[in-house]
């Protein structure tokens, strides 16, 4: 028997096929291409409306011009702005991740949009990638269990989610181009888990496709990819979105599932889903067939989002910079936080014995929302540390900042995007359609890398000079202070879509700086503000490290409340921070790659699989991340269930004096596997509070699945029967609690 959502699904679909019955093929044709920089074509004729969409990893973008890379100049565009994937990541706490979605889907509502370009949930393969801060986590599990209660979050609101980017979209260098060489089972096992996850479990509406090729063909013309997995495999109905001039070649373009191509010019009748198409339709070249079913997912999509059909006017209204959002974006905000050093619990600081705090660091009075690249928003505000220290302080305490160190200013343009202008070889080209000449694109890249490197030169030259007396007024200020705060990391000129960094060190002559300061203030506190790991040469001579992402609007607001105690730090990491770049997967199989493509050679060993197969101890491990109190573990039992699962119980409590979250990690490591796997593999979390004193029993199912890798000659996962250990921590290298499970 039937149920209700299968009758109405087989209505909608009916009404699907009378719509595409009256429509001609320049209808068709205008609804699968843009009509603007951020909306597609409708059919005025028969009320379909086109797709208004904006980006929005990190809030509502502001409006541009329908057909310039320009800011349309209104007022009335200010959004929220809200913590990155890489700092809601570090929550480890899937109900902020609901909560963030809501947030993201209501403002994107209240703000007409109909799609919104979010989450990124790319696989971090390197720390040198400009777009991490974007993304969530190297591991699969995590990123896929914060990636279901986001997309649910944002499509409460009648928006849709638009998941990027599919697939293995792991660095921005020759972006357009690059070649990613990746075995059948490191794409399952890896790269595809969240994808699949929040297509199958967050029933997302629509995907977006990569600028990258995987395996020789380009993602958002790839059969394999879009045809064979995420529709055969996975089932996926909804609407496939190609990244902006992600499409090069029209047939092959037309004959996959892709149903939206959108580009960064304004010559939108003539994009490849454009008249080119209807040109080779005409011609008999490609059948019109496949146009319908790219307007079938298009209406299905609209259906779904109420914008058709009789629920139109049940379609939600979604606001936009309410109180209520700005407390949930607090709340992530302070939950995203990570201790990752406190030796002699110099934090939390205690406000009424502090006289004179010294505040040292560009980014402590650095916004950071207007950059970044697609990510760049109009906040309403942004609270910067500064603010936010001097807001919590009220005027008892004399606050002095010193920038520390100089960050050269890079020109505003307003006559133009740079997302147009990251995406140059596309202009004038045929590019992808017909062979380029490799010796000339290895010679251009060489030249533009020659030019960053000659530009960069200059402004180390300025840095340096610039820093003799910057660096001279912070270690005198930090001599008499009865407390010093620095505030250093990076920022969007190297945390950026459309360039990768060159190497993993701090910008701006920031370690030196942070040396001398210890010497003269043991005492001194280190904190950062990032979107990727940097190295730490210091690291051992310091006694306090906090380590913030972009964490929002009120990243001042929680900095505070941390530092002084109002708040007990829980975020761990959701990355591996190595003690150098060297050691990394990615640095040993080569740099990024350019012409030519990048065979990731280390296949599954990404993050802290590589770590722990090498047996390299990193600066601080994934899942790592302090309390103000203390945790113990204890009373493992496990047992098996039906259909091949393993229920896990422990029990963790808080020993310390304060009340704290502890997030409880459940790793599985095979033992005796017939095939190469990695040692331990993340399966399970949960995230605790205990009052002091107090204790909690944690209960967690493994299933069938948690246990299994994927078989390229069965093309299926495969969970041997026999023995695995259990591990139950802290961190991926804080384990606390270790048993056998047998699987039968």
């Amino acid at each position: 028997m039937r149920t209700e959502t299968e009758r109405a699904a087989k209505k909608t679909e009916k009404e699907i096929e009378k719509l595409l019955d009256k429509m001609t093929l320049d209808e068709k044709i205008a609804m699968i291409h843009g009509a603007g920089l951020f909306r597609s074509g409708g059919v005025e004729r028969l009320g379909i409306p086109g797709l208004v969409t904006s980006d929005g990893p990190m809030g509502v973008r502001a409006e541009f011009m329908n057909d310039r890379w320009i800011p349309a100049g209104n007022n009335d565009d200010n959004v929220s702005y809200l913590p990155s994937n890489s700092a809601l990541a570090s929550t480890w706490n899937p109900y902020r991740a609901y909560e963030m979605g809501r947030v993201l889907g209501a403002e994107a509502r209240g703000r007409g949009k109909d799609v919104i370009l979010a989450p990124g949930i790319n696989i971090k393969r390197s720390p040198l990638c400009g777009r991490n801060f974007e993304y969530m986590s190297e591991d699969p599990k995590l990123t896929a269990t914060l990636a279901v209660p986001f997309v649910k979050g944002v499509q409460h609101n009648d928006v849709a989610a638009c998941v990027k980017h599919f697939a293995a979209n792991v660095q921005e260098t020759d972006r357009l181009m690059v070649d990613e060489k990746i075995d059948e089972r490191t794409l399952y096992e890896l790269y595809f888990p969240a994808f699949r996850a929040a297509v199958q479990e967050g029933n997302a509406y629509s995907v977006m496709g990569a600028y990258n090729k995987v395996n020789g063909v380009h993602c958002c013309e790839n059969r394999e990819l879009l045809d064979r997995v995420l529709r055969g495999e996975w089932g996926f109905d909804g609407a496939v979105i190609s990244d902006w001039g992600g499409i090069h070649k029209t047939r092959e373009a037309a004959e996959c599932s892709i149903d939206l191509e959108m580009s960064v010019y304004p010559d939108f009748d003539e994009y490849k889903l454009a008249n080119p198409l209807k040109e080779a339709i005409q011609k008999g070249e490609i059948s019109e067939e496949t146009v319908d079913r790219k307007v079938r997912n298009l209406l299905r999509l609209m259906f779904r989002l109420k914008m058709l059909g009789k629920h139109r006017e049940e379609r939600r209204t979604g606001t936009y910079n309410s109180p209520d959002h700005r407390q949930m974006i607090l709340k992530t905000a302070e939950e995203s936080m990570i201790l990752l050093k406190n030796e002699g619990r110099l934090l939390p600081l205690n406000a009424a014995k502090i006289k004179k705090l010294v505040v040292i660091g560009q980014n402590a009075d650095r916004i950071h929302s207007d950059g970044g690249g697609s990510a760049e928003i109009k906040a309403l505000y942004e609270i910067s540390p500064l603010m936010g220290l001097k807001c919590y302080l009220g005027g008892n305490v004399q606050v002095e900042y010193y920038k520390g160190y100089h960050v050269p200013e890079k020109p505003k343009m307003f006559d133009h995007n740079w997302q147009a202008d990251s995406l140059d070889d596309l202009k004038d080209t045929n590019i992808g359609q017909l062979a380029r000449d490799e010796e000339h694109m290895q010679e251009m890249h060489r030249r533009q890398a020659e030019e960053r490197l000659a530009q960069l030169g200059k402004e180390k030259e300025e840095i340096h000079e610039k820093n003799r007396e910057l660096f001279a007024q912070a270690i005198e200020a930090a001599r008499d202070a009865d407390a010093v705060i620095f505030v250093g990391g990076l920022d969007h000129n190297s945390d950026s879509e459309g360039i990768d960094r060159l190497d993993m060190k701090l910008p701006y002559e920031q370690d030196e700086l942070i040396g001398e300061l210890l010497k003269v203030r043991k005492d001194l506190i280190v904190t950062f503000i990032g979107g990727s790991p940097v190295e730490m040469p210091w690291r051992d001579g310091a006694q306090a490290i906090l380590w913030s992402y972009y964490a929002g609007m009120e990243t001042g607001t929680a900095f505070a409340k941390i530092l002084f105690g109002d708040v007990d730090p829980s975020g761990r990491l959701a990355e591996t921070f190595p003690e150098r770049y060297e050691d990394c997967a990615d640095a040993k199989n080569g740099q990024f790659g350019l012409w030519g493509g990048i065979g990731l050679e280390e296949g599954l060993y990404c993050g802290y699989r590589h770590f722990d197969r090498q047996h390299i101890p990193p600066a601080f491990c994934f899942g790592h991340g302090l309390s103000y109190t203390e945790f113990t573990y204890g009373g493992l039992t496990l047992k098996a269930e039906k259909n091949r699962e393993i229920k896990v119980n422990f029990t963790v409590k808080n020993t310390g004096k304060r009340i704290g979250s502890e997030v409880a990690q459940i790793y599985v490591a095979p033992i005796g596997s017939r095939v190469d796997r990695p040692d331990k593999e993340l399966k399970a979390y949960t995230k605790v509070e205990l009052a002091p004193g107090r204790s909690r029993k944690v209960t967690v199912t493994l299933k069938e699945e948690d246990f299994a890798y994927f078989d390229e000659a069965a093309h299926g996962f495969v969970a041997d029967a026999g023995d695995y250990e259990i591990l139950v921590g802290a961190s991926s290298r804080d384990i606390r609690l270790k048993g056998i499970a047998t699987l039968a």
